[in-house]
C-alpha cells in the first residue's frame, strides 16, 4: 500500500524541479496527482520542464496524474484549477504550495508590476488555494497542506552591514514572500488544528539545482555535488502530507532535518546543521 492510496492532491509549479519530482514521487505513493503549472508543453518555456513531461513520466511509471495549465497569480485560475481537481479526482485531500516566482532586483530599482505579480504567486496564491481546499477537508476533518519555504525567509539580522552578496543580490522580496509564508502555516495551522487538517511548511536544507536556480546562478549546474537531490524534499513533503496532525501541523522545518528525524536520512547538511533556521522553524 502507498501512503497516498487513493487521495486527490494538487501539487503547483509541478512542470519542473521540486514540483515535478513531488508530483511523481506522491504518484509512486497511490495518489491522483493534478500537475499545476504554467508550462504545458516542452519549448513554452525558456526553461526545460513541462506538464506534459511530468504527466507522462508519471503514466509511464504506472501512476496517475492530469495536468492543469494555470496562472495561479490570477484568482480565478486558482478556482479552476481546484474545480478541474474536484471533478477529475473528486475532494482534495492534498495541497502542495510549490509554485513560485522570483525576481533577484533591488527594492529601489524594483518594477511594480514584478512586485505585484510575483507575491501574487508565492504568497496570494498559496492563501486562495488554502481557502478553496479547506471546503473539503473541513467537513471531512481531515487533509493536509504542505506550504514550500526557502532559506530566504532567514534574513540579514541588524546592521551593520558589509559588501556580503548574500544580501546585495536582490532577494529582499522573495525573502519577505517565504517569511510570510511560514507566519501564515503556523497561523493556519492553528486555525484548522480543530477539524484535523494539517498545515506544514518544508524548505530545503541546501540549494536544490533546477532550472530555475542554475539561471539565477545560485548553483553551478544540475549536477552541482554541493546541491541537494530534489528527491530530499520530495521524500519530506511525503512525510508532511502523510503524517497525522498531531505530529506534524503547524511544524516549520527543513528537508534533511526533517528526514533525519524520521530515520529516512543519516546525516544532512545545510540548514539546520550548520546554520540556524529561521525563527519561525524554531517555534
Amino acid at each position: 500500500m502507498g501512503k497516498l492510496d487513493g487521495k486527490s492532491v494538487i501539487v503547483t509549479g509541478a512542470s519542473r524541479g521540486i514540483g515535478a519530482e513531488i508530483a511523481r514521487v506522491f504518484a509512486s505513493e497511490g495518489g491522483r496527482v493534478v500537475c499545476a503549472a504554467r508550462t504545458q508543453k516542452e519549448g513554452d518555456h525558456q526553461f526545460a520542464g513541462s506538464l506534459e513531461s511530468t504527466v507522462a513520466a508519471i503514466k509511464e511509471a504506472g501512476g496517475e496524474a492530469t495536468p492543469v495549465a494555470a496562472n495561479i497569480s490570477e484568482p480565478e485560475d486558482c478556482q479552476r484549477l481546484v474545480q478541474v481537481a474536484r471533478d477529475t479526482y473528486g475532494q482534495i485531500d492534498v495541497l502542495v504550495n510549490n509554485a513560485a516566482l522570483t525576481y533577484f532586483v533591488p527594492v529601489k530599482d524594483y518594477p511594480l508590476n514584478r512586485w505585484m505579480r510575483s507575491w501574487a504567486v508565492n504568497f496570494h496564491a498559496p492563501f486562495i488555494l488554502s481557502q478553496l481546499v479547506l471546503e473539503d477537508m473541513i467537513p471531512r476533518q481531515s487533509g493536509s497542506i504542505v506550504n514550500i519555504s526557502s532559506g530566504a525567509a532567514i534574513g540579514p539580522g541588524r546592521g551593520p552591514y558589509g559588501n556580503d552578496p548574500r544580501w546585495l543580490g536582490g532577494g529582499t522580496c522573495y525573502g519577505a514572500e517565504k517569511a510570510a509564508l511560514e507566519r501564515f502555516t503556523q497561523g493556519l495551522a492553528a486555525e484548522v488544528y480543530q477539524y484535523g487538517v494539517s498545515i506544514s511548511c518544508v524548505s530545503p536544507s541546501q540549494v536544490v539545482p533546477t532550472p530555475g536556480t542554475v539561471h539565477h546562478r545560485l548553483v553551478r549546474g544540475l549536477d552541482d555535488p554541493a546541491g541537494e537531490p530534489p528527491e530530499l524534499m520530495a521524500k519530506a513533503v511525503l512525510v508532511l502530507a502523510s503524517e497525522p496532525p498531531e505530529k506534524v501541523s503547524g511544524l516549520v522545518t527543513y528537508s534533511q532535518v526533517l528526514l533525519k528525524q524520521y530515520g529516512l536520512l543519516d546525516d544532512g547538511k545545510g540548514i539546520g546543521f550548520e546554520v540556524a533556521g529561521s525563527g519561525y522553524s524554531q517555534i
